[in-house]
């Protein structure tokens, strides 16, 4: 459970690590939710964002940052065994007989490559149509971790930015009720506690779970392509399976090998 949840554990837990430690220590939640510095350090950074990507690709960030907490997950294990279950049955009956056996492939890429083999496409063709949409994919996927990435650099700067504002303000007010002054320098540590802390423990981590959600994407099409290719060849079922198992990690080769 927790694997699959991996990543919303992980903001959990330094969530918890953080703030329960300042409260072990004495601190109150009070003194860290001031609404002026979030204000500062978050309003800041969406505004920076979307003055420097657009609101369109800002309206995105919200479904991007859902996808990098719940990833889809691609079962290479489960797709080895259909492609050799399909090199088996093209060995039997030939390369048309596959087509009845395609909903067994639950991702489109396969999909996409198995019905241009049935349709006669050439190998030189099925892998320069993988090779670039792998490309564009990878363009596309690390574009939109890159935004992420961004507000992991504009988040501190508005922290530092809202510091600088509530330093102003203390030394505007010196000589005046000394409540009023504490409460601006807490203001001022505040708003760098939560730059620093929104760009560490959101933004890098969204922007690094979404470029290893294009990497497990992209093995799973790798997986993909070298099947489909290994079924065009007319290769052994066996050499099938056991090229593609060498494509998995360690741990899973071992468990796929019985080993």
């Amino acid at each position: 459970m927790i694997r699959k949840f991996g990543a919303t554990f992980g903001l959990f837990l330094g969530i918890f690590v953080i703030f329960g430690s300042f409260l072990i220590e004495g601190g109150t939640m009070n003194a860290l939710f001031l609404i002026a510095p979030i204000f500062i350090v978050f309003g800041g950074t969406f505004a920076a964002t979307i003055i420097g990507f657009g609101l369109d690709e800002f309206l995105k960030l919200f479904t991007l940052a859902k996808k990098a907490y719940f990833p889809e997950k691609y079962d290479n294990a489960k797709l080895i065994s259909v492609y050799y279950d399909f090199a088996v049955k093209v060995r039997k009956e030939g390369l048309l007989s596959v087509e009845e056996e395609m909903p067994r492939l639950e991702y489109i890429f396969p999909k996409k490559l198995i019905r241009f083999l049935i349709d006669g496409a050439t190998e030189e063709t099925i892998e320069n149509i993988s090779l670039l949409e792998m490309r564009i994919m990878k363009e596309r996927h690390y574009s939109n971790a890159f935004i992420f990435s961004k507000m992991g650099g504009y988040a501190p700067t508005m922290g530092i930015l809202g510091t600088v504002m509530a330093l102003i303000l203390t030394l505007a007010n010196v000589g005046s009720d000394p409540n009023v002054l504490i409460r601006n320098i807490a203001t001022a540590f505040i708003a760098t506690l939560w730059g620093v802390l929104s760009a560490n423990l959101i933004w890098l981590p969204i922007s690094d779970k979404l470029k290893k959600c294009h990497m497990e994407e992209k093995h799973m099409m790798e997986v993909a392509l070298e099947g489909t290719l290994g079924l065009m060849s007319g290769e052994i079922p066996l050499v099938v399976k056991t090229r593609l198992i060498s494509l998995l990690p360690q741990q899973e080769q071992k468990e796929m090998l019985n080993l």
